[in-house]
Protein backbone atom coordinates (compact mmCIF):
# COMPACT_ATOMS: atom_id res chain seq x y z
CA UNK A 1 0.00 0.00 0.00
CA UNK A 2 2.82 2.44 0.84
CA UNK A 3 6.24 3.33 -0.57
CA UNK A 4 7.79 5.25 2.32
CA UNK A 5 6.25 3.60 5.37
CA UNK A 6 5.14 0.15 6.44
CA UNK A 7 2.19 -0.77 8.63
CA UNK A 8 1.72 -4.12 10.31
CA UNK A 9 -1.25 -5.04 12.49
CA UNK A 10 -0.90 -7.77 15.09
CA UNK A 11 -4.13 -8.43 16.97
CA UNK A 12 -5.01 -5.02 18.45
CA UNK A 13 -1.63 -3.32 17.87
CA UNK A 14 -0.60 -1.39 14.77
CA UNK A 15 3.12 -0.91 14.13
CA UNK A 16 3.96 1.92 11.72
CA UNK A 17 7.54 1.99 10.42
CA UNK A 18 9.11 4.99 8.71
CA UNK A 19 10.79 3.33 5.73
CA UNK A 20 13.33 5.55 3.97
CA UNK A 21 16.40 4.06 5.65
CA UNK A 22 18.81 5.34 2.99
CA UNK A 23 17.72 8.88 3.97
CA UNK A 24 17.58 8.15 7.71
CA UNK A 25 13.78 8.20 7.29
CA UNK A 26 13.77 11.94 6.64
CA UNK A 27 10.46 13.38 5.48
CA UNK A 28 9.44 14.22 1.96
CA UNK A 29 5.94 15.03 0.78
CA UNK A 30 5.18 11.41 -0.07
CA UNK A 31 6.07 10.17 3.41
CA UNK A 32 4.00 12.93 5.01
CA UNK A 33 1.03 11.90 2.88
CA UNK A 34 1.40 8.19 3.58
CA UNK A 35 1.95 8.60 7.31
CA UNK A 36 -1.13 10.80 7.53
CA UNK A 37 -3.14 8.12 5.73
CA UNK A 38 -1.78 5.45 8.08
CA UNK A 39 -2.86 7.39 11.17
CA UNK A 40 -6.30 7.96 9.62
CA UNK A 41 -6.54 4.20 9.04
CA UNK A 42 -5.55 3.46 12.63
CA UNK A 43 -7.99 6.03 14.00
CA UNK A 44 -10.89 4.50 12.06
CA UNK A 45 -10.11 0.89 12.96
CA UNK A 46 -11.95 0.09 16.19
CA UNK A 47 -10.05 -3.19 16.57
CA UNK A 48 -6.76 -1.32 17.10
CA UNK A 49 -6.12 -0.26 20.69
CA UNK A 50 -2.45 0.80 20.59
CA UNK A 51 0.08 2.09 18.06
CA UNK A 52 3.85 1.72 17.78
CA UNK A 53 5.83 4.20 15.68
CA UNK A 54 9.41 3.25 14.76
CA UNK A 55 11.97 3.62 11.99
CA UNK A 56 13.73 1.27 9.59
CA UNK A 57 17.51 1.02 9.54
CA UNK A 58 19.89 2.84 11.85
CA UNK A 59 17.91 6.02 12.40
CA UNK A 60 14.42 6.83 13.63
CA UNK A 61 14.01 10.04 11.64
CA UNK A 62 16.43 12.78 10.57
CA UNK A 63 13.62 15.32 10.24
CA UNK A 64 13.02 17.05 6.93
CA UNK A 65 14.68 15.82 3.76
CA UNK A 66 16.29 19.10 2.69
CA UNK A 67 16.60 17.86 -0.89
CA UNK A 68 12.81 17.58 -1.19
CA UNK A 69 11.52 20.12 -3.72
CA UNK A 70 8.86 21.35 -1.30
CA UNK A 71 11.46 22.86 1.05
CA UNK A 72 14.66 23.01 -0.98
CA UNK A 73 16.46 26.32 -0.62
CA UNK A 74 17.99 27.67 -3.82
CA UNK A 75 20.10 30.80 -3.55
CA UNK A 76 19.42 31.59 -7.20
CA UNK A 77 15.66 31.21 -6.90
CA UNK A 78 13.70 34.45 -7.34
CA UNK A 79 11.58 33.77 -4.26
CA UNK A 80 12.56 32.23 -0.92
CA UNK A 81 10.96 28.95 0.11
CA UNK A 82 8.02 29.25 2.53
CA UNK A 83 8.88 26.82 5.33
CA UNK A 84 5.92 28.04 7.35
CA UNK A 85 3.60 26.64 4.68
CA UNK A 86 5.29 23.24 4.94
CA UNK A 87 4.94 23.26 8.73
CA UNK A 88 1.29 24.28 8.48
CA UNK A 89 0.39 21.74 5.79
CA UNK A 90 2.36 18.70 6.95
CA UNK A 91 4.09 18.80 10.33
CA UNK A 92 1.48 20.49 12.50
CA UNK A 93 -1.36 18.21 11.32
CA UNK A 94 0.84 15.16 12.01
CA UNK A 95 1.60 16.28 15.58
CA UNK A 96 -2.10 16.94 16.15
CA UNK A 97 -3.02 13.49 14.83
CA UNK A 98 -0.60 11.81 17.23
CA UNK A 99 -1.66 13.98 20.17
CA UNK A 100 -5.41 13.77 19.54
CA UNK A 101 -5.56 10.10 18.58
CA UNK A 102 -7.79 8.34 21.10
CA UNK A 103 -5.28 5.49 21.33
CA UNK A 104 -1.83 5.46 22.94
CA UNK A 105 1.16 5.91 20.64
CA UNK A 106 4.45 4.30 21.69
CA UNK A 107 7.60 5.49 19.97
CA UNK A 108 10.13 2.66 19.57
CA UNK A 109 13.18 4.84 19.07
CA UNK A 110 15.68 2.77 17.13
CA UNK A 111 18.30 5.43 16.42
CA UNK A 112 18.86 9.13 16.04
CA UNK A 113 15.83 11.43 16.17
CA UNK A 114 16.93 14.76 14.73
CA UNK A 115 15.04 17.96 13.99
CA UNK A 116 11.38 17.22 13.39
CA UNK A 117 12.17 13.56 14.03
CA UNK A 118 12.85 14.48 17.65
CA UNK A 119 9.64 16.53 17.71
CA UNK A 120 7.60 13.56 16.49
CA UNK A 121 9.15 11.20 19.03
CA UNK A 122 8.34 13.64 21.85
CA UNK A 123 4.74 13.94 20.64
CA UNK A 124 4.21 10.22 21.27
CA UNK A 125 2.73 9.15 24.59
CA UNK A 126 5.50 6.77 25.64
CA UNK A 127 9.05 6.50 24.27
CA UNK A 128 11.05 3.27 24.51
CA UNK A 129 14.54 3.96 23.19
CA UNK A 130 17.37 1.74 22.07
CA UNK A 131 20.56 2.43 23.99
CA UNK A 132 21.96 3.53 20.62
CA UNK A 133 19.25 6.18 20.14
CA UNK A 134 19.67 9.92 20.62
CA UNK A 135 17.95 13.27 20.18
CA UNK A 136 19.36 16.25 18.30
CA UNK A 137 17.50 19.54 17.95
CA UNK A 138 19.32 20.48 14.78
CA UNK A 139 17.15 23.45 13.79
CA UNK A 140 19.38 26.30 14.93
CA UNK A 141 22.38 24.90 13.06
CA UNK A 142 20.66 25.61 9.73
CA UNK A 143 19.14 28.93 10.78
CA UNK A 144 15.74 27.74 12.02
CA UNK A 145 13.79 27.30 15.26
CA UNK A 146 12.35 24.11 16.79
CA UNK A 147 9.03 23.23 15.21
CA UNK A 148 6.42 20.45 15.26
CA UNK A 149 5.79 21.05 18.94
CA UNK A 150 9.39 20.53 20.06
CA UNK A 151 9.54 23.75 22.09
CA UNK A 152 6.18 22.92 23.72
CA UNK A 153 7.15 19.39 24.74
CA UNK A 154 10.75 20.16 25.71
CA UNK A 155 9.94 22.99 28.10
CA UNK A 156 7.32 20.89 29.87
CA UNK A 157 9.51 17.80 30.15
CA UNK A 158 12.93 19.32 30.73
CA UNK A 159 12.48 22.86 32.03
CA UNK A 160 13.76 26.19 30.76
CA UNK A 161 17.52 25.83 31.14
CA UNK A 162 17.85 22.45 29.44
CA UNK A 163 15.40 23.34 26.68
CA UNK A 164 17.20 26.55 25.71
CA UNK A 165 20.62 24.91 25.78
CA UNK A 166 19.57 21.90 23.70
CA UNK A 167 17.65 24.07 21.22
CA UNK A 168 20.38 26.66 20.70
CA UNK A 169 23.49 24.47 20.94
CA UNK A 170 22.08 21.49 19.05
CA UNK A 171 24.10 19.06 21.16
CA UNK A 172 23.29 15.36 21.04
CA UNK A 173 21.17 14.06 23.91
CA UNK A 174 21.79 10.35 24.47
CA UNK A 175 18.98 7.95 25.30
CA UNK A 176 20.43 7.40 28.78
CA UNK A 177 20.54 11.13 29.51
CA UNK A 178 17.03 11.60 28.06
CA UNK A 179 15.82 8.93 30.51
CA UNK A 180 17.66 10.56 33.42
CA UNK A 181 16.13 13.94 32.56
CA UNK A 182 12.59 12.58 32.23
CA UNK A 183 12.13 13.02 28.47
CA UNK A 184 11.48 9.32 27.77
CA UNK A 185 10.09 6.31 29.61
CA UNK A 186 12.61 3.51 29.06
CA UNK A 187 15.97 2.61 27.55
CA UNK A 188 16.46 -0.94 26.27
CA UNK A 189 19.26 -2.88 24.66
CA UNK A 190 19.38 -2.46 20.88
CA UNK A 191 18.16 -6.02 20.35
CA UNK A 192 15.26 -5.64 22.78
CA UNK A 193 13.75 -2.17 22.35
CA UNK A 194 11.08 -3.18 19.82
CA UNK A 195 10.03 -6.22 21.86
CA UNK A 196 9.83 -4.00 24.92
CA UNK A 197 7.68 -1.51 23.00
CA UNK A 198 5.36 -4.35 21.96
CA UNK A 199 5.13 -5.50 25.58
CA UNK A 200 3.99 -2.03 26.63
CA UNK A 201 1.58 -1.82 23.70
CA UNK A 202 0.08 -5.19 24.66
CA UNK A 203 -0.35 -4.01 28.23
CA UNK A 204 -2.09 -0.84 27.07
CA UNK A 205 -4.23 -2.66 24.50
CA UNK A 206 -5.61 -4.90 27.24
CA UNK A 207 -6.81 -1.96 29.32
CA UNK A 208 -10.25 -0.30 28.95
CA UNK A 209 -9.99 1.81 25.76
CA UNK A 210 -12.28 4.58 26.98
CA UNK A 211 -10.23 5.07 30.13
CA UNK A 212 -6.92 5.05 28.25
CA UNK A 213 -8.18 7.60 25.74
CA UNK A 214 -9.66 9.82 28.44
CA UNK A 215 -6.46 9.67 30.50
CA UNK A 216 -4.36 10.66 27.48
CA UNK A 217 -6.62 13.61 26.71
CA UNK A 218 -6.87 14.66 30.37
CA UNK A 219 -3.11 14.82 30.82
CA UNK A 220 -2.40 16.46 27.43
CA UNK A 221 -4.90 19.24 28.12
CA UNK A 222 -3.85 19.83 31.72
CA UNK A 223 -1.19 22.41 30.80
CA UNK A 224 -3.89 24.77 29.57
CA UNK A 225 -5.95 24.67 32.79
CA UNK A 226 -5.76 25.96 36.31
CA UNK A 227 -6.36 23.51 39.16
CA UNK A 228 -10.09 24.19 39.53
CA UNK A 229 -10.64 23.59 35.82
CA UNK A 230 -8.69 20.35 35.94
CA UNK A 231 -10.65 19.16 38.99
CA UNK A 232 -13.88 19.79 37.11
CA UNK A 233 -12.57 17.94 34.05
CA UNK A 234 -11.70 14.96 36.24
CA UNK A 235 -15.16 15.01 37.79
CA UNK A 236 -16.87 15.04 34.41
CA UNK A 237 -14.79 12.16 33.10
CA UNK A 238 -15.34 10.11 36.26
CA UNK A 239 -19.07 10.62 35.88
CA UNK A 240 -18.95 9.60 32.23
CA UNK A 241 -16.68 6.58 32.64
CA UNK A 242 -18.47 5.42 35.77
CA UNK A 243 -21.51 4.75 33.58
CA UNK A 244 -19.60 2.61 31.07
CA UNK A 245 -19.79 -1.12 30.64
CA UNK A 246 -16.02 -1.27 30.96
CA UNK A 247 -16.22 0.11 34.50
CA UNK A 248 -18.78 -2.54 35.45
CA UNK A 249 -16.55 -5.22 33.94
CA UNK A 250 -13.45 -3.86 35.66
CA UNK A 251 -15.08 -3.88 39.08
CA UNK A 252 -16.60 -7.34 38.53
CA UNK A 253 -13.26 -8.76 37.40
CA UNK A 254 -11.53 -7.24 40.43
CA UNK A 255 -14.08 -8.66 42.85
CA UNK A 256 -14.06 -12.07 41.18
CA UNK A 257 -10.26 -12.12 40.93
CA UNK A 258 -10.24 -12.80 37.17
CA UNK A 259 -8.83 -11.05 34.10
CA UNK A 260 -11.15 -8.36 32.75
CA UNK A 261 -12.41 -8.29 29.17
CA UNK A 262 -13.00 -4.74 28.02
CA UNK A 263 -15.06 -3.73 24.98
CA UNK A 264 -14.63 0.01 24.84
CA UNK A 265 -18.21 0.89 25.71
Amino acid sequence: MFNTIQIEIKKSIACITLNRPDKLNSFNVEMHTELSQAFDQVAADKTINAVILTGAGRGFCAGQDLSDRAVKSDQEAPQAVNLGASVEKYYNPLIRKISHLDKPVICALNGVAAGAGASIAMACDIVVASNKASFILAFCAIGLVPDSGASWHMIRNLGLARTKALAMLGNKLTAEKALEWGLIWQVSEADDFLNDAYAIAEQLAAKPPLAVAATKALVNKSFDKVLDQQLEEERMLMQQLGQSEDYKEGVAAFMEKRPATFKGC
